[in-house]
């Protein structure tokens, strides 16, 4: 088998049709299987998948494992040269998979692949990125990404200036559709399943280059990427605040307990940085859209105030905040 495509589903019926379809109706010259993790959808989506797409591999796994779990299942699954992770709301363009696979073919000495990434509208989506750092993510929260024309040593959390259209080795590629060597994907591990929401990926790449493996991104081949069907299903603030509880395991895990803390520093920056602008616009033009965004922001911002970082990734500690639900929505 040449590829394996495992696309991770949850209550995806709205997409999962259209991302099939693209995908085998585009798809000409490569040998594939394509493996739909599914993580308890309730919505008839393993009922749409069964009866239109017979020729799928369909993982039931009862209940909601989340991103990286759910994502593992199908690895462990595949038995492809290269395993795509692709998400249930893209658009596969026509010949993108043969072009991608042929890509990879022609670079052995690359671990993992990116390819380019569009949102609906046709713009360009950065899905390449530099690793998160200290550094880089203090450059971002003060807003001074431009600074990156005048030396690599301030890149932030983009490649500024670049839009995609070039072939380049990137620092990781987003979960969304990156490609693996299948092999070393599973010598891996896979993804890491402490990382529940974000910084999968992240992790994933940065094991990869660990491992020997630059990751190469082409401009080729083509994916749209729809975009906010699982964010719709989780509530506002706990989908901030795993944001930041996944920040921090990946600091602490690749910076260790310094990284951790220093990460604490640079979120609140961050945070208090977009208060102040959200506060300027809501004073000149409020609307009800932004008084949300700014109780959205200033509970994260008391909640990593009080936040020990180690203590949260040791011991799973978090503080508490008054009258704000903490009960987690399950992702993928």
């Amino acid at each position: 088998m040449k590829l394996s495509i495992v696309i991770l589903c949850w209550n995806d019926l709205k997409v999962i049709g259209d991302c099939l379809q693209s995908i085998y109706a585009g798809t000409r010259s490569t040998e594939l299987e394509v493996i739909v993790s599914d993580n308890g959808s309730t919505d008839g989506t393993i009922e749409h998948i069964r009866r239109s797409f017979p020729q799928v591999r369909l993982i039931e796994n009862g209940t909601n494992l989340r991103f990286a779990k759910g994502n593992n299942v199908g690895i462990r699954a595949s038995q492809g040269e290269y395993v795509l992770i692709l998400n249930p709301d893209t658009i596969v363009h026509p010949g993108s998979l043969d072009k991608l696979v042929a890509y990879a073919d022609q670079h052995p000495e690359a671990g993992a692949f990116g390819c380019r990434i569009l949102h609906a509208d046709g713009s360009y989506h950065e899905s390449g990125r530099p690793f998160p750092s200290v550094r880089g993510d203090l450059v971002a929260a003060l807003y001074l990404r431009s600074l990156a024309r005048l030396s690599d040593w301030l890149l932030a959390d983009t490649y500024t200036g670049w839009k995609g259209d070039t072939e380049r080795k990137v620092d990781w590629q987003s979960g969304c559709c990156v490609l693996f060597r299948g092999e070393l994907l599973k010598r891996l591990g896979g993804f890491d399943e402490q990382f529940f929401y974000y910084y999968e990926d992240v992790d994933l790449c940065k094991r990869v280059w660990e491992a020997g493996y630059p990751i190469l991104y082409t401009p080729r081949p083509t994916v749209t990427h729809l975009g906010g069907q699982s964010t719709k299903q989780r509530l506002p603030l706990g989908f901030e605040l795993d944001k930041y509880v996944t920040r921090y395991r990946y600091y602490y895990k690749h910076y260790g307990k310094t990284g951790a803390r220093r990460c604490r520093y640079v979120s609140l920056i961050s945070l208090l940085s977009r208060l102040a602008g959200l506060r300027a616009l809501q004073l000149i033009r409020p609307t009800e859209a932004r008084a949300r965004r700014l109780e959205l922001y200033r509970m994260a911002a008391r909640w990593n105030l009080r936040v020990d970082p180690l203590r949260l990734v040791e011991n799973g500690e978090e503080p508490a905040l008054d009258l704000v639900p903490m009960t987690r929505v399950l992702d993928r």
